[in-house]
């Protein structure tokens, strides 16, 4: 009778973290939709969607070997609400190998960390040596050093890319191929990060690219500062760290939340077609994403990428470099490949000019 009690009881707690978890993953699917200052609650079940839904696979593999077909509906329906979800990281599929002969605009992002800092010139040159081998028409840049010792790599990129221009402090570029007919920097208050644009004039059809980083998390400059502290005696255990660093990522996240408003109204205000590339540091489904992509926006690996979809080196489920076209152009192929000179990868997308 006791092993019968304690096996209830545990069916019990199984039951009620089976409806906790349903309704935890839905209001993380939702939780992109409302500005985050004060919803940040809702606003951080986003970046948990990924355990949630290994949370409710988990579940559901019990209910199945329980045989309790009816509670095992719950985790599969939630499953399947995470399906568009689960898009903006995996398409299934393969590369159309003939969609890179097709005439259209080829573009980059790669947020290339200052190069590593490296004086040689040797990183910058392999990077452009890369885009060359990918065929690239426009490349954005971001945390951009155009310095390798007393070298300037734009001297060296514009045998290839003889267009270009610079963002806020030189931090950001935009390398073309194609003549680049007007540019402007967009400032965001209090903020070292910035966006910028480009009229780029392809064969007579002129589009508008938008080069972007927003607000860091800055939790590494957290992490590092209570090093710090801690090797001076102070007490940064505990509470005191974590609220630091939790601090830092729902001001990050608020500030991107304003940073992608002010750029969404001036996207809005283009009367030509607009290709977004660059940094978001924010996940799918976020009010970040949500909000750039719009109802005009499309988002290019899910048009047509193909695969795993991770941007940050060494972790498999996180995507935070984006490019996003206007409704009327037409993805091709959309990739990132594995290049070890920064903590991101570069993302690669052919984009059809209608």
């Amino acid at each position: 009778m006791g092993k019968l009690a304690v096996f209830k009881y545990f069916s019990f707690l199984m039951l009620v973290a089976t409806f906790i978890m349903a309704v935890f993953t839905i209001f993380g699917l939702f939780g992109g939709n409302a500005y985050p200052l004060g919803n940040m609650a809702r606003a951080m079940l986003v970046y948990a969607l990924p355990l949630l839904i290994i949370g409710n696979a988990v579940l559901l593999l019990y209910w199945l070997l329980r045989r309790r077909w009816h509670w095992a509906a719950i985790p599969f329906l939630t499953i399947l609400c995470c399906i568009p979800y689960m898009g903006t990281y995996l398409q299934i599929g393969s590369l159309d190998a003939n969609a890179e002969t097709q005439s259209g605009l080829k573009i980059a992002t790669y947020n290339v960390s200052s190069f590593n800092r490296e004086t040689t010139g040797f990183i910058a040159q392999d990077i452009l040596s890369e885009m060359k081998r990918e065929k690239v028409d426009v490349l954005c840049m971001q945390e951009y050093s155009d310095y390798s010792g007393d070298k300037r790599n734009s001297d060296s990129y514009k045998d290839y890319f003889p267009y270009m221009e610079y963002g806020l402090n030189t931090r950001y570029v935009i390398y073309s191929r194609f003549p680049i007919k007007a540019h402007d920097t967009i400032e965001f208050p209090n903020s070292n990060n910035s966006a910028m644009w480009a009229d780029i004039d392809v064969h007579g059809f002129d589009v508008r690219v938008y080069n972007v980083h927003l607000e860091t998390a800055g939790a590494h400059h957290v992490m590092g500062r209570a090093s710090k502290l801690e090797q001076e005696g102070y007490d940064v255990r505990g509470n005191r760290l974590l609220e630091a660093v939790y601090g830092t990522y729902t001001t990050g996240i608020i500030k991107r939340a304003g940073q992608s408003q002010i750029l969404t109204q001036h996207i809005q205000q283009c009367d030509i077609p607009v290709i977004l590339a660059g940094d978001f540091v924010d996940v799918p489904y976020s009010y970040v994403y949500n909000t750039l992509l719009g109802d005009n926006m499309v988002d290019g690996f899910k048009e047509c990428g193909s695969g795993l979809m991770n941007t940050i080196r060494n972790t498999s489920m996180m995507r935070i470099d984006y490019v996003f076209h206007d409704k009327s152009l037409q993805g091709a192929t959309y990739y990132k490949k594995d290049l070890s000179y920064s903590d991101h990868y570069p993302v690669f997308m052919k984009i059809i000019l209608n």
